[in-house]
């Protein structure tokens, strides 16, 4: 009996009450931290003059990202686990699905960006202001993001055209591909194909141009005669190579495979690491790994 789909139960996590309560106060103390947090960064740059520059232009963008980011899956989530909030209708969830993934599609291209901008900067460190003009930061920073969004277009639209034939219930605090394969009783195939193809493009090929920047870097680096010259030229990229290693070894399990159909409970893991703990940590490396940073503050 095919039926039209007018909402889904999110299940959340298991476990007691009390356990319930502390994942709230967690989810909620890690997405207050992390608006914060990416929202001084923001701020700090914009109000320091010596950090005009496109590095930190680019970390701007990625820190007005990660509070979109973490919005569109904490406050929901909390209200989840409160279990004030589990249903969510099919639109919302489509909805939900298309601007995380979007972000997240997104935050790979900002990535592979931001480790080209350390690359011409310690590669042609004399020609870096005029290869990487102001110009080319705002088109470069505007790319990332029509890109992150066009390439989930097709793929939501076609989550959106699963047929759903029951139970609706969703083991998940969230929309995401799996639980939505995993409840459709239509044919999956079209959007596990179109799943795998976007995150081969999308996460895979912005992994492989980064680390190839980051070979060129670190072969530039050891080059370097003076000592305090390859500290100083570490330290820029370090916090950087952090975040690039947290993001993608989390993406690359959940979206890069063949088949759609993995552990939901293990999925939910890795979501809350990717979505929840990755929005925060970014402005505590970037603030404890740079010393530019540290001098404005």
């Amino acid at each position: 009996n095919r039926t039209t789909v007018v909402e889904f139960i999110l299940l959340g996590f298991p476990g007691t009450w009390h356990f319930q309560i502390s994942l709230v106060v967690a989810f909620a103390l890690t997405y207050f931290l992390s608006v914060i947090g990416n929202s001084s960064i923001i701020a700090l740059v914009w109000l320091n003059d010596n950090l005009h520059s496109p590095m930190y232009f680019f970390l701007c963008n990625l820190s007005f990202l990660e509070i979109w980011y973490t919005t569109g899956v904490v406050p929901k989530a909390i209200g989840v686990l409160l279990g004030t909030s589990q249903t969510i209708s099919f639109s919302v969830c489509i909805l939900q699905l298309f601007f995380l993934l979007s972000l997240g599609s997104t935050e790979c291209f900002l990535l592979s960006v931001m480790a080209y901008d350390r690359y011409v900067a310690i590669c042609y460190p004399l020609r870096y202001r005029s290869l990487m003009n102001g110009d080319l930061s705002v088109r470069l920073a505007l790319s990332s993001w029509l890109g992150g969004f066009l390439a989930i277009s097709l793929l939501a639209f076609l989550t959106s055209r699963l047929t759903f034939c029951g139970p609706y219930v969703i083991n998940h605090f969230l929309c995401d591909i799996d639980s939505c394969l995993a409840l459709s009783c239509s044919d999956t195939w079209p959007v596990e194909l179109a799943t795998f193809l976007v995150s081969i493009i999308v996460v895979v090929a912005t992994c492989v141009l980064t680390l190839v920047s980051y070979v060129y870097i670190i072969s530039s680096i050891l080059r370097i005669q003076s000592a305090h010259g390859r500290e100083k030229a570490f330290s820029t990229c370090s916090a950087h190579l952090s975040v690039v290693a947290i993001w993608y070894g989390s993406t690359i399990f959940l979206y890069v495979k063949p088949s759609a159909q993995n552990s939901l409970d293990l999925n939910k893991l890795v979501n809350t690491f990717n979505t929840v703990v990755t929005p925060l940590l970014n402005p505590f490396i970037y603030t404890l790994r740079n010393r530019e940073v540290k001098q404005a503050l």
